[in-house]
């Protein structure tokens, strides 16, 4: 696995572990985030916000998700399929 990727999964674990699962949709990721829609993901040369993530994954996620790592697997897996990491 990358150090982009590495990077960005941790992020991504801590931000969306403490959401309340199982989520049924992309606003329940919302509260668990320390800022909202701006809170943002950066390793190496990429930096999204979760709202940009919304956009650009919108398609590639499958909820209800039952667990973070779950959640987290899809969107490392969107942004792969989408080249934008």
């Amino acid at each position: 696995m990358s150090d982009v990727k590495a990077e960005l999964r941790e992020q991504f674990l801590d931000a969306f572990g403490g959401a309340d699962f199982p989520v049924e949709n992309q606003m329940d990721l919302v509260p668990a985030l320390p800022n909202g829609p701006a809170t943002k993901f950066e390793a190496g040369d990429v930096s999204f916000t979760a709202m940009e993530l919304a956009a650009k994954l919108g398609g590639e996620q499958e909820f209800p998700y039952d667990t973070a790592e779950e959640l987290v697997d899809d969107i490392i897996d969107g942004l792969e399929a989408k080249e934008l990491i």
